[in-house]
């Protein structure tokens, strides 16, 4: 049995406990139905996306590089919530442990962070192949694309881990449960009985420098390629550079749109019932997994074709 929490001693709990859908706990078994749909979508999606790009020799370009580590990154943030979700709606299994804990929260929260970071890598892709034609393969090679991918990694992982030492010093000496069916900095942060100034400050520095940059950035690059479009392009080339954008511009929205949702709900909405940022959560982190492929899928002719020829390949064997 856990003994009475105390302020006063450095207590970290053995176990957090999960939350599923608030409500509707009795509907547990039926709701899983759904999200077993999805993590299966996401999960086939990406893989099949990965193999496309892996067997098609044509595919081996700086453009989908760059969409195989969307896809592996999309595969990871699936991978991250999908054994305490299931778990909690199939099983009833609320707990995790303390250390399992802070692992699903570094990696979701890497993760989290990899998707933006890959997204703004590809919109400097597209700005080179749009407004610097003449030097794409020159500026973006296969090894320059590989330095890009471990800078990226670098990032993410330096970005995560001071916030998780940071949280796992401090004591938890409140009650452990949390709001979410998997951990979440925001959601652990609010169980500790200390000072919690430096954690804030720096998740606001992460927030500010990645979250609000990379948008950012993103925004700078297709601004830049509007120009050049607009400024020497014929009405034809104009719809295909912008045919040729318009994936990468879905999955920006299909990641930002929910984020700033979160964001919203939670700055301006804290007393709404716990539903509704149960769903926002959700949505914030099931939908880049399951849409990006769905997106690259039907919006790339190229990937469409290989996923034709691997089904094919298939059936002649």
């Amino acid at each position: 049995l856990l003994q009475p929490y105390s302020c006063s001693t450095r207590y970290h709990p053995f176990y957090f406990i999960l939350t599923g859908i608030p409500g509707f706990e009795a509907y547990h078994i039926w709701i899983s139905i759904p999200f077993c749909c999805l993590y299966t979508i996401s999960i086939t999606g990406n893989t099949t996306i990965l193999a496309v790009i892996r067997t098609e020799p044509s595919l081996l370009q700086p453009m989908y590089l760059f969409l195989s580590m969307l896809a592996l990154t999309d595969l990871g943030l699936t991978l991250s919530t999908l054994p305490t979700v299931m778990q909690l709606l199939w099983f009833n299994n609320q707990k995790i442990s303390f250390e399992g804990c802070f692992a699903q929260f570094f990696f979701l929260h890497s993760f989290s962070i990899m998707e933006s970071s890959v997204l703004l890598a590809m919109s400097f892709d597209r700005y080179v192949a749009i407004c610097r034609p003449l030097h794409y393969a020159a500026i973006l090679t296969n090894s320059v694309v590989g330095r890009m991918g471990l800078a990226i990694l670098c990032r993410c992982v330096l970005a995560v881990l001071p916030s998780l030492f940071l949280l796992k010093r401090l004591p938890f000496c409140r009650s452990h449960l949390l709001s979410h069916s998997y951990c979440l900095h925001q959601d652990m942060i609010r169980l500790v009985c200390a000072d919690t100034r430096v954690n804030n400050w720096y998740a606001f520095a992460v927030v500010l420098l990645i979250i609000v940059m990379d948008p950012l950035l993103i925004v700078l690059s297709y601004t830049l390629i509007l120009k050049s479009i607009l400024g020497t392009a014929s009405r034809t080339e104009r719809l295909r550079a912008l045919n040729n954008c318009l994936s990468h511009m879905l999955a920006v929205l299909v990641l930002y749109v929910p984020m700033v949702g979160v964001s919203m709900t939670h700055r301006f909405a804290k007393h709404a019932p716990p539903l509704v940022h149960v769903i926002m959560a959700n949505i914030y982190l099931l939908a880049p997994p399951v849409m990006n492929p769905i997106i690259y899928s039907v919006k790339t002719k190229q990937i469409r074709q290989g996923i034709f020829h691997l089904l094919f390949q298939r059936k002649m064997y």
